[in-house]
């Protein structure tokens, strides 16, 4: 982090790999704060349409604890991708809101976004915290298939 502000101090540009390790840094040390003003800085140079550094984001604000911040961003979106999708899904059922989390699976299996082993291993999550047998065999049979 400190070399990103040294970055922004000395007016060079960060790229998307830039800010997706800039954000990374603040997921691991629960920087909201800074994970706010990287977003800003995100915002004023054009990266909101990029669907990894929008990805990141989502997975700051979820590991940050703002999981209403997470949803937010995650639902203005221009692009998703099943990575998008995993963080949501996961940080639902990292902060106990596995309901939520089912729903938001159902909703992208109606996009057509196919689940990856990380989106399945979180609702398999969800459905042991709920004790929701009959969705863990639903999901268990889609992974069987895939």
């Amino acid at each position: 982090l400190k070399l990103f502000w040294q970055m922004q101090w000395k007016c060079l540009k960060p790229d998307s790999a830039t800010f997706v390790s800039a954000l990374k840094a603040c997921s691991i040390l629960a920087g909201l704060e800074q994970g706010k003003q990287i977003h800003a800085c995100i915002v004023k140079s054009g990266y909101m349409s990029h669907v990894f550094v929008c990805s990141a984001l989502v997975d700051m604000y979820v590991k940050c604890g703002s999981i209403k911040h997470a949803r937010q961003l995650f639902d203005h979106m221009t692009e998703r991708n099943v990575v998008s999708w995993t963080v949501m899904i996961s940080g639902y059922v990292l902060h106990g809101h596995s309901e939520e989390a089912l729903k938001l699976f159902k909703q992208m299996q109606k996009e057509c976004v196919v689940p990856n082993n990380a989106t399945f291993i979180s609702i398999l999550g969800a459905c042991a915290n709920l004790a929701a047998l009959k969705q863990g065999k639903q999901i268990h049979a889609l992974i069987i298939k895939s």
